[in-house]
């Protein structure tokens, strides 16, 4: 397959002998997305697209007009599709949820109006996590020792086959329930990339969330939608914090000098509840 590689520049000391390193990593990261599965989740396929076209992360369809013309929207809780294969146990997974719904509202909210509920007037964004891989610690405890003599350190090496992904379904349909955008996302912590090793198996998966987010936003709404300013309320408050910077700074601490990310310190652990709405989850039919 094509790769396309970052350029990277290493200063004439120690740091030489990574580049080597960085070079061969980046072809194999940039194999690390397998393609999306069509799990039956969404309400229709027909308008996405098919073949090799579609074995490329992210693939996303949207009907400008329609996505125009829906002003608010409410952000259903999403869910595990049914028969999905992982090692993660109920509380991993809930947490996985619980930053998946966290990163799909906050960017949602900065192109619609948050309905907090249900509404005839109001569209719906549904999400369902069909691929769920975990990281491997022992993997992970390896790149955080490769780490330490890393000299590029916005860039984390991790160790081939130990590295976790994510792939979900997600859908945006109007009042009147017809879909209006719709998109499939899979990918897998690169062996070169920001993603940070953890000890926590689903610490892949929960870093992952983010740029998910940020795709969902993006594939749902139209480049013309002005951003929505948002105001002392945050809409998407029911699914935890937006920012925390007390959070964001022990977590940048704590990964600089461990190397590893931690849900607890990164405030992306979620709640104890979720592990409930987990268990009873199922994708609608």
């Amino acid at each position: 397959m094509p790769v396309e590689f970052e350029q990277y520049s290493c200063p004439a000391t120690r740091a030489w002998q990574f580049c080597g390193l960085v070079v061969a990593l980046a072809a194999t990261s940039a194999c690390q997305s397998s393609p999306a599965v069509r799990s039956g989740f969404l309400s229709s396929y027909s308008s996405l697209p098919g073949g090799e076209v579609y074995r490329k992360a992210p693939t996303y369809y949207r009907e400008d007009a329609a996505s125009d013309a829906v002003k608010t929207v409410f952000v259903e809780p999403s869910v595990i599709a049914p028969d999905l294969e992982t090692e993660l146990s109920a509380e991993e997974k809930a947490m996985v949820l619980h930053e998946v719904d966290r990163q799909i509202c906050f960017e949602v909210s900065e192109r619609f109006l948050i309905a907090p509920e249900p509404s005839p007037s109001a569209g719906t964004v549904r999400t369902a996590i069909v691929r769920l891989q975990s990281n491997s610690r022992v993997g992970s405890v390896a790149a955080a020792a490769v780490d330490f003599v890393n000299p590029i350190p916005i860039v984390n090496f991790r160790v081939p086959a130990s590295t976790g992904g994510l792939a979900v379904e997600s859908e945006l349909l109007g009042p009147d329930g017809r879909q209006v955008a719709a998109m499939l996302w899979t990918k897998n912590a690169g062996m070169v990339g920001r993603v940070k090793p953890s000890l926590s198996r689903a610490g892949d998966a929960l870093q992952l969330a983010e740029p998910l987010g940020d795709r969902v936003g993006k594939s749902f709404a139209s480049k013309d939608r002005p951003r929505i300013k948002l105001g002392r309320i945050d809409p998407c408050a029911r699914f935890g914090s937006r920012k925390n910077v007390t959070r964001r700074l022990a977590s940048g601490v704590v990964g600089g000098v461990t190397g590893l990310y931690m849900p607890q310190v990164a405030g992306t652990s979620g709640r104890e509840t979720e592990t409930e709405r987990f268990q009873d989850a199922k994708p609608e039919q």
